[in-house]
C-alpha cells in the first residue's frame, strides 16, 4: 500500500492545485469566456453555415480543427446536429419541427431544449433524410461519432489539470454553454421575442442587432430569410462577429464564401414595369417588402403625430393607431387575434392606411401565386404600378417608381 501512496498524493495535488494554481479569478473567467466563445464560433461557422447550409467551403485545416474542438467541448455529432437543423428549416413552426416554441411552447424549448435535441437525434429517419454530405471519414466513424463521451471527459481532465478543483466549475459552464445559448436562446427566444427585418414565413426574430455573444446567431430572422447566406447581418446597424471570422479565414485562403444576402440595385426608372422588373421583385421580394413595411410604419407614425396635434393625446383612436404602427405591416397570420379588431378600427378611421395594406397584399400575390403565367404576372405588376401612381398617396407613388428602377 505504501508503494502506491505516491499515486494518491499525486491525485490529490492534481485535483486541488492544477498546473495554473496561481491563476487569478480574472484569468479563470477569461479562459472560460475564450473557450466557450471558440465553441460558439465552431458551431456557427462549421456546423451551421458550412455544414448545414453549405454557405461556405472550409479548408481542411479549420474544418478539422472545428470538428475536434466540438468533439472536445460538446460531444455533438456533426450529422445529428446538421440533420436536426435542416429538419427545423424544412418543417419550421409545424408539429414536425424538432424545437419550435410555436408548437411546443416557449417554456418547453427554453428548459428542455437539450432533451428535444437528444430525442430527435435518435430518429433514424431524420438522420437519413437530412444528414447527407456530412463528414464520414475514418476519424468521424471511429472517434468523433463513436466516442462522444470521451471528448468531454478529456476536457474535464484538462480543466482540472490546469486549474484544480475549480476546473470542474469551468467544465460545467462549458457543458452548459451550447444547451443554453443554442437550444434555449436561439431555438426558443429566436422564435418568440425580438425584432424582425423581414416577414419570413415563420416566427423567427432577431434577438439582438449585435451578434457577438452567440457568434452572430442572434440575427435569427435574417438567417431564416436568407438561410444559405454565410453572412447573417443585413442592416447597417447590425454586426455579425461570425462573418468577421469568416472574412479572416477567407483572407488567409482557408474559406470560400458561396453566398451572401442579395442586395437590391436600382438603375434607371423604366417607363413601365416589365419582365426584368418582375424578376427583380421576386429575387429581392424580402427586401422590397421590408422597405414597404418601413414606409407603412412611417405612415402610421405620421397619423399618430397628426392625432396628437389635434389634441388627441389619449383615447381609443390613439391606442388603435399605436397598435397599427406595431402590427399593420405584418402578415395577417402573424397578427394576434385580439389585435385585429383594433387594426380594423384604425383602418376605418384612416382610409389611407387601408389602401396601403390592400396594395401590400396585392403586391405579395405576384410571387405567391404559382398557377399564373409569367406574362400574366408582368401584366398584373404593370397594373399594380399604375394603380399606385394614380392613388394620390405619395408613398405608393414613390414606391412604384423605385420598383420600376429595380435591377435583377
Amino acid at each position: 500500500m505504501n508503494d502506491l501512496s505516491w499515486v494518491w498524493d499525486w491525485t490529490v495535488r492534481f485535483f486541488s492545485d492544477g498546473l495554473l494554481a496561481q491563476a487569478t479569478g480574472w484569468h479563470i473567467v477569461l479562459f472560460t469566456l475564450v473557450t466557450t466563445h471558440l465553441t460558439i464560433a465552431s458551431v456557427t461557422i462549421f456546423l451551421h453555415r458550412a455544414q448545414a447550409h453549405r454557405a461556405l467551403d472550409l479548408h481542411a485545416i479549420p474544418s478539422h480543427f472545428f470538428r475536434f474542438w466540438l468533439w472536445l467541448t460538446t460531444g455533438m455529432v456533426t450529422k445529428e446536429w446538421v440533420s436536426i437543423h435542416r429538419k427545423h428549416h424544412a418543417k419550421c413552426e409545424t408539429p414536425d419541427d424538432p424545437h419550435s416554441p410555436v408548437t411546443r411552447g416557449i417554456k418547453t424549448v427554453l428548459l428542455q431544449g437539450s432533451e428535444l435535441y437528444r430525442l430527435e437525434a435518435k430518429n433514424q429517419e431524420t438522420l437519413s433524410k437530412y444528414g447527407h454530405h456530412t463528414p464520414d471519414d475514418w476519424i468521424e466513424r471511429h472517434l468523433y461519432s463513436r466516442h462522444t463521451v470521451l471528448g468531454v471527459t478529456l476536457l474535464a481532465i484538462i480543466d482540472i489539470g490546469l486549474f484544480g478543483a475549480i476546473g470542474l466549475t469551468i467544465w460545467a459552464i462549458q457543458m452548459l454553454w451550447i444547451p443554453i445559448t443554442a437550444a434555449g436562446i436561439i431555438n426558443g427566444i429566436g422564435h418568440f421575442w425580438g425584432y424582425r427585418n423581414f416577414e419570413a414565413s415563420d416566427a423567427s426574430t432577431n434577438v439582438l442587432p449585435w451578434g457577438i455573444i452567440i457568434g452572430g446567431e442572434e440575427l435569427h430572422n435574417n438567417h431564416h430569410t436568407y438561410p444559405t447566406s454565410a453572412k447573417l447581418s443585413v442592416k447597417p446597424f447590425e454586426f455579425d462577429i461570425g462573418w468577421l471570422y469568416i472574412r479572416v479565414l477567407q483572407s488567409l485562403g482557408l474559406a470560400t464564401v458561396r453566398k451572401t444576402p442579395p442586395k437590391l440595385a436600382l438603375g434607371a426608372i423604366r417607363a413601365e414595369a416589365d419582365s426584368r422588373t418582375l424578376e427583380a421583385l421576386i429575387a429581392h421580394r424580402y427586401e422590397v417588402m421590408a422597405h414597404y413595411a418601413s414606409q407603412l410604419r412611417q405612415a402610421c407614425g405620421a397619423e399618430l403625430t397628426r392625432l396628437r396635434e389635434q389634441g388627441m393625446a389619449h383615447g381609443a383612436r390613439l391606442a388603435d393607431m399605436r397598435l397599427a404602427r406595431r402590427w399593420l405591416h405584418r402578415d395577417d397570420d402573424k397578427i394576434p387575434s385580439d389585435v385585429k379588431p383594433h387594426l380594423a378600427l384604425a383602418m376605418d378611421q384612416h382610409p389611407k392606411l387601408a389602401k396601403l395594406v390592400a396594395m401590400r397584399e396585392e403586391l405579395r400575390l405576384l410571387w405567391t401565386r404559382t398557377n399564373v403565367s409569367a406574362p400574366q404576372l408582368v401584366a398584373d405588376l404593370q397594373a399594380w404600378c399604375r394603380k399606385a401612381e394614380e392613388s394620390g398617396i405619395a408613398m405608393l407613388q414613390e414606391f412604384a417608381l423605385r420598383l420600376k428602377a429595380a435591377q435583377a
